[in-house]
């Protein structure tokens, strides 16, 4: 189970990372539980995790510099096969892969759909998507490793528009 601090950020399926700005304790139905109080950077939301759930709902650590690579690396491969399916399959598709909060799946997400983009004109949902993933992804990468190393590395840059 994954153990948080005052202070730690933490990505939340869905709507990014956050940052945890306090462990409040609080009696329901005659029990005590521990909740982590999450604001969202990019929206200034704020969630509030049982603690006894915090697995369960995928909260989870930002990743680290090493993992920052790999994600990288996903986003550089261009010598994938895009399905041809109908868009809202797709979408349905992508969706649940965004759903899940696994980084490198999001990574999958924004390249195929970046890939997709050169070749034919993006569905508004589809392009809703780009941009979702695109902005989940630029925060918790640019914690991970820094926005200056992103910025160096052109096929990556192209992608996320710095």
């Amino acid at each position: 189970m994954a153990e948080f601090k005052v202070g730690d950020h933490a990505v939340y399926p869905l709507h990014g990372v956050g940052e945890i700005t306090a462990i409040e304790i609080k009696e329901m139905l005659g029990d005590t539980h521990t909740f982590y109080s999450i604001r969202i950077l990019d929206t200034g939301m704020k969630i509030m995790v049982p603690a006894t759930k915090a697995e369960a709902v995928g909260l989870r650590h930002i990743i680290s510099k090493t993992e920052a690579g790999k994600v990288l690396d996903i986003l550089k491969e261009t010598e994938i096969k895009i399905d041809n399916q109908t868009w809202n399959r797709r979408y349905r598709e992508y969706m649940e892969k965004i759903k899940t909060g696994s980084v490198y799946e999001i990574a999958e997400v924004l390249r195929d759909l970046y890939l997709l983009k050169v070749d034919k004109e993006l569905s508004f949902g589809e392009r809703k998507m780009l941009d979702t993933a695109r902005n989940l992804l630029l925060t918790e990468l640019s914690l991970a490793t820094s926005t200056e190393e992103l910025r160096a590395q052109d096929d990556v840059k192209l992608i996320f528009e710095l």
